[in-house]
């Protein structure tokens, strides 16, 4: 993650000074997610960031999952998370850690917290509790329940947690200040009763911990040094204090916020993704066009892309949005110099060599990468026919070589990686369509320049016609047409982009694409970057979506 030459960030001035001084011995930090839904680009940051800092100071980076509400929990998003993790590249420091490994813990100090004074039993409903908090500028006013004898707590306590008192009757909340400026601090709710089973403990809880009084706490069991969350959390971190300076908790974690990542043509609000899965605006949690990481990874997103692009992120104290072109530049350098390079044409149109006899098959080597001889050479079968893409001719002979470059009527192109070709004739079918064009190479062009008086307008790709892929290609762009999809009280879905899936039928792929796998990387020539499907794929149909194009097509 460090660059030496790059000035460290706060936090890691932080990290520096708290080492020299001798206020921690090893940095420990943790990535918390809730497993409520699947990780997107925004968490890909805080995972970089916080794996990043125990790797660079020489400690170690917990996985510890916030399984406080099991409503919206479930198994398919934990092992999602952990895929995810794991294609970044990182390995969390021992076992998989959950909030629920703590419940008993938990349990036992919010009795303490009670015993103390410091907690009780409030029977005010959710919505008497908003009117007694108070506003921004007014303060709260205490619980009719705030002085319940302690024992009466205690047993009320023991009730909710066995079940015997009805969902949104009562929680227990701490006992602080109801006058406090921060609005946070006026008798948080500590716990609130939910009959749902857990999908780690099952039916053996009906209270559940709220995030605030779990996540301090969580974080000085595990001896996290460095709790670092996002802006929003500022708010929150004098409660996490307290929670701290009140219990008897084995270590003294510190909470340090830093600007989350927004990106433009984008949403990253969790409830927001999952209204688009659920209502079919996409096809599922991994989609290729969605922003989490499993999304990117199907699109054929590498881990190194995504990686450098939130290690060139700032870590600051201010929030801020970052132009999607910033990460389609780190998502096009990565692969432009890891991609393997192949043909595919995406509406092809055949031509067939009057002058090459039938059958006669000529086997051409191209590079795999221009630049990566450990890539190898790939095999390129030349044969009568060939497909080209029908964009790249046209049978209007006067048009200039300045506006159109490839193949017309009489004149010459180079086939990539093999001959100048002319064309001849074409056919044309009952509608008046072209369907083949009849040409002819040109002898000894290969690998050499053009006779003198046959110059080619400029290069094409191609594939042979017999021995080909049949492929289906999805062309993804960004899933909404407008950069800030769900500013002010718009709705975001009237902003997605109708053409951010294109599907293709019929596509004709070079030979060598029969042998392509899931996870490896593409350049179709000329038209960008694609990788397997890893969803639709099959040996019989493969099935190729496009990452990016070889360009920004999204400038003003």
């Amino acid at each position: 993650m460090a660059d030496d030459n790059k000035p460290l960030n706060f936090i890691q001035q932080i990290i520096t000074r708290d080492l020299a001084e001798g206020v921690v011995e090893k940095v420990v930090t943790r990535f918390p997610p809730e497993p409520n839904g699947y990780l997107h680009i925004g968490h890909a940051k805080s995972i970089c960031l916080n794996f990043g800092l125990a790797a660079q100071f020489g400690g170690a980076c917990n996985l510890r999952f916030d399984d406080t509400n099991p409503e919206k929990e479930e198994d398919e998003y934990v092992h999602a998370i952990i895929e995810d993790v794991r294609w970044l590249g990182f390995q969390w420091d021992g076992e998989i850690r959950y909030a629920s490994n703590y419940f008993d813990q938990l349990y036992a100090w919010a009795q303490q917290l009670i015993r103390e004074g410091k907690a009780f039993v409030c029977e005010l409903n959710a919505e008497l509790m908003r009117e007694y908090r108070g506003t921004l500028t007014e303060p709260g006013k205490n619980s009719p329940w705030r002085d319940r004898p302690v024992e009466e707590n205690l047993a009320l306590l023991e009730q909710m947690k066995n079940g015997d008192i009805d969902e949104g009757r009562m929680t227990l909340r701490a006992k602080i200040n109801m006058a406090s400026p921060n609005i946070n601090m006026r008798d948080p709710v500590l716990y609130r009763i939910k009959k749902r089973a857990h999908h780690r403990t099952g039916d053996k809880w009906n209270i559940y911990p709220a995030y605030d009084f779990a996540h301090g706490q969580e974080d000085a069991i595990e001896g996290v040094t460095h709790s670092i969350c996002t802006l929003e959390f500022a708010a929150n971190r004098p409660l996490y204090e307290w929670f701290i300076d009140n219990l008897p908790v084995p270590s003294k974690p510190h909470q340090y916020e830093f600007g989350r990542l927004n990106l433009n043509y984008n949403i990253t609000s969790k409830r927001k993704l999952k209204q688009l899965v659920d209502e079919n605006h996409v096809d599922g949690w991994n989609d290729p066009r969605m922003p989490t990481i499993s999304g990117l990874r199907r699109r054929g997103v590498s881990p190194a892309a995504i990686r450098n692009f939130c290690d060139s992120l700032a870590v600051a104290k201010t929030d801020g949005v970052v132009d999607m072109a910033q990460f389609e530049h780190f998502i096009r350098d990565d692969l432009n110099d890891n991609a393997a390079r192949a043909m595919c044409v995406l509406n092809p149109l055949k031509v067939t060599f009057t002058n090459v006899p039938e059958g006669e098959v000529e086997m051409l080597s191209a590079a795999g990468h221009p630049n990566r001889d450990d890539l190898g050479e790939r095999q390129l079968p030349f044969t009568r026919e060939i497909y080209i893409d029908r964009e790249d001719f046209n049978e209007d002979s006067s048009l200039s070589r300045k506006k159109f470059k490839r193949l017309v009527p009489g004149e010459w192109v180079r086939l990539r990686g093999a001959y100048v070709i002319q064309a001849n004739d074409m056919v044309k079918d009952d509608s008046g369509e072209i369907v083949e064009i009849l040409a002819e190479i040109i002898p000894g062009t290969l690998g050499e320049d053009a006779p003198e008086g046959i110059r080619p307008r400029g290069v094409i790709h191609w594939v042979s016609a017999t021995e080909c892929v049949d492929c289906e290609v999805r062309l993804y762009d960004r899933l909404f047409s407008d950069p800030a999809p769900e500013a002010g009280d718009r709705n975001f879905l009237d902003f997605i982009n109708p053409e951010s899936l294109q599907i293709l039928q019929g596509c004709k792929a070079e030979i060598g694409l029969a042998d392509a796998a899931v996870g490896n990387y593409y350049q179709f020539e000329r038209e960008g970057y694609f990788s397997l499907d890893s969803r639709y794929s099959s040996p019989e149909k493969p099935v190729f979506n496009r990452t990016i194009g070889l360009r920004d097509t999204w400038k003003d």
